[in-house]
């Protein structure tokens, strides 16, 4: 009710009876407070400046944290390391700027060079936590509510006793300040205190950081306003039945508009672009179950589609905020088959035209290529996938489909039938995709694709005629015992596979391999847990900056060759003059050998290599033998 207006003139406040006493008993005593001498803080984002262009990685194994940089082989070194630096796990923030370490105090954010403590929060027992995109703000949630004790710390970077009972709170990065705490989320018919498994993230941010939400499974969409963590426009999105949503990405032209604008200023008039989520709601009775796209903070209806015979719906939206597929899992009419059909909604045409994918299979995997028109998906119709008893591996196919811009539909690329996949890892720059098969105590392939083989070739390209699917090759395939998953480095040119402790203990550790699927190094490490490559920002360079590099990439890779010939000649500069070196050492320990023993001779009066002297008379040395008997005894033996 804090700020709620009953009319034009008046406006209803309230004030916490603790701040009342807190200002009632207030020291009126003037104190000038010390000046604090100012030291520079450290460039956050040092490490992008790194002369050879490296990325770094970091393990977590046994109570160590390593960071380490990677790159051609002389240039990988370790660059960090840290005993006993987190309780639980580590994590890096969506830009890279923070490394993130968990507590039984709470959370610790380190960054910087030295690798400093940058920031932290006090939330007893922490166990998740979730970065907003734009990494202003943190979640964070504990299994254990919120408990205030008498004598505790106050002010803003601390819980009040109205927080008490709560286990999420929202914090603000930069000051470190406590924004606001909810309780666990609680769906419509759900008992308190029970045991169902917890979603996570619970709030999901819109792309620019202006707003976070919460779904009340089957009320409403709760969508908060940052910072002041209020309701937007004062009451939630009421939608009976919903079930899960999902934010619009920003697309990196949206964000070039938005930076113009921004720029721009009063001078436009051109209206900003609302934010954009999807949301689903159920069958009910006779209504059928209907997926939505709305417009916020407007809150109109762009676009909605009704569909009937649903089991599930996931909402999958490629990175640039393209397209959106909703995966609608569906049964007959009897409800004892499952098969699938992908609602696939072209959001930047006009009207939003939906376009339906029927397969006859369960999809255990979607996932679009970034920046691209194609996506992969895993299906299968194994007779275990209901009840895969243990040792047995799920028989899978996987399938590309791409959008054919000339009938403007998604069509079907190639298909690879009789695998064992169950995980789909495209590279972060698309193109190239890994098909892994994870978590499986008998299989552990990896099989590395190109995409766009036949197109590479930009000298043949005008005379090349490209088949429909004819430019997807098979690059390598390679095999990581006990893999539990896999995940593709900033710049898309390497992949690493990690099996964690965590999962198993048969041959921890990970490996790391190029696009083509060569292995580059592999560690097996014990206790080994996490591998998390180090994430990038976005680029700074504008699209035509980008075009110019691409144009005259061919001379900057002369001089990259020039770098790597370079290299390899002072390498085997060091080599010879190594080899040298030995060589010196040994022919100057043979001469003062050669010395000493001429010394010794000397003295003797013999003849030293290279002297005259006197002759030594040969000597001949005969040795005889003589038997003589000494004594012979006789005996006789009576039986």
């Amino acid at each position: 009710m804090d700020g709620h207006p009953f009319d034009a003139k008046h406006t209803f406040m309230t004030n916490y009876f603790t701040d009342i006493e807190k200002f009632a008993n207030m020291d009126e005593t003037y104190v000038e407070p010390k000046t604090e001498e100012y030291k520079p803080r450290e460039h956050l984002r040092a490490w992008l400046a790194d002369p050879q262009g490296r990325d770094q990685y970091g393990i977590y194994r046994g109570n160590d944290v390593e960071i380490h940089w990677h790159g051609k082989p002389s240039q990988r070194e370790q660059a960090y390391k840290h005993s006993e630096w987190t309780d639980l796990y580590i994590s890096w923030s969506p830009q890279g700027t923070y490394m993130t370490t968990l507590h039984r105090q709470g959370v610790q954010l380190w960054g910087g060079p030295s690798w400093q403590l940058q920031q932290r929060f006090a939330h007893p027992y922490v166990k998740l936590l979730d970065f907003s995109p734009c990494e202003q703000y943190l979640v964070t949630w504990s299994n254990e509510p919120i408990v205030v004790p008498e004598g505790a710390l106050q002010g803003p970077r601390y819980f009040s006793p109205i927080d008490e009972g709560n286990h999420i709170a929202v914090w603000d990065i930069k000051s470190g300040n406590m924004l606001r705490t909810f309780p666990a989320a609680q769906a419509e018919g759900e008992e308190p205190g029970s045991k169902k498994q917890l979603q996570w993230p619970a709030f999901k941010w819109s792309p620019d950081d202006k707003f976070v939400a919460r779904v009340t499974p089957g009320q409403q969409i709760s969508v908060y306003e940052l910072p002041s963590m209020g309701l937007q426009a004062k009451k939630s999105i009421k939608i009976e039945g919903v079930v899960d949503f999902e934010w619009c990405p920003l697309g990196d032209k949206d964000r070039e508009d938005a930076e113009k604008e921004a720029k721009a200023g009063a001078k436009t008039t051109r209206k900003l672009k609302e934010n954009m989520l999807v949301y689903w709601t159920p069958e009910v009775a006779n209504q059928p179950a209907r997926v939505t796209l709305m417009n916020f903070p407007s809150r109109s209806i762009l676009r909605q589609k009704n569909l009937f015979n649903v089991s599930e719906c996931k909402l999958y939206w490629q990175n640039q905020g393209d397209f959106l597929c909703v995966k609608v899992d569906r049964h007959t009419k009897t409800k004892k088959t499952l098969f699938c059909n992908l609602e696939i909604f072209r959001v930047r045409e006009k009207d939003y035209p939906v376009e339906v994918v029927e397969l006859k299979d369960t999809v255990l995997e979607f996932s679009w290529e970034p920046k691209g028109e194609r996506f992969a998906i895993v299906f299968s119709n194994d007779p275990n996938l209901g009840n895969p008893g243990p040792g047995i591996t799920i028989k899978t196919d996987v399938s590309f489909f791409q959008l054919h811009r000339q009938k403007g539909d998604f069509r079907l690329l190639r298909n690879l039938p009789g695998r064992t996949s169950n995980t789909i890892r495209w590279s972060p720059r698309g193109r190239f995709v890994l098909l892994a098969t994870v978590g499986s105590s008998t299989k552990s392939e990896l099989e590395f694709w190109d995409l766009d083989f036949n197109t590479e070739d930009v000298g043949r390209k005008e005379n090349v005629k490209d088949e429909w699917g004819s430019s997807i090759q098979h690059l390598g395939t390679a095999d990581h015992y006990g893999v539990t998953d896999a995940e593709w480095d900033p710049s898309g040119r390497y992949l690493a596979t990690h099996a964690s402790a965590w999962r198993h203990t048969l041959e921890n550790g990970y490996a790391i391999w190029d696009f083509k699927g060569q292995e580059l190094e592999k560690h097996i490490l014990d206790r080994f847990k996490q591998f998390l490559w180090r994430p990038r920002p976005k680029t700074l360079l504008t699209k035509e900056q980008q075009k110019q590099i691409r144009k005259n990439l061919r001379e900057y890779s002369r001089a990259f060759d020039e770098e790597d010939a370079a290299e390899e000649s002072n390498v085997s500069a060091e080599l010879i003059a190594h080899r040298k070196r030995l060589v010196d050492e040994w022919n100057a320990w043979r001469l003062r050998c050669r010395e000493e023993l001429g010394e010794e001779r000397r003295k003797k009066g013999g003849k030293v290599d290279g002297e005259e002297g006197p002759r030594e008379e040969t000597k001949e040395e005969i040795e005889v033998w003589v038997e003589e008997l000494i004594e012979q005894v006789e005996e006789e033996v009576v039986e």
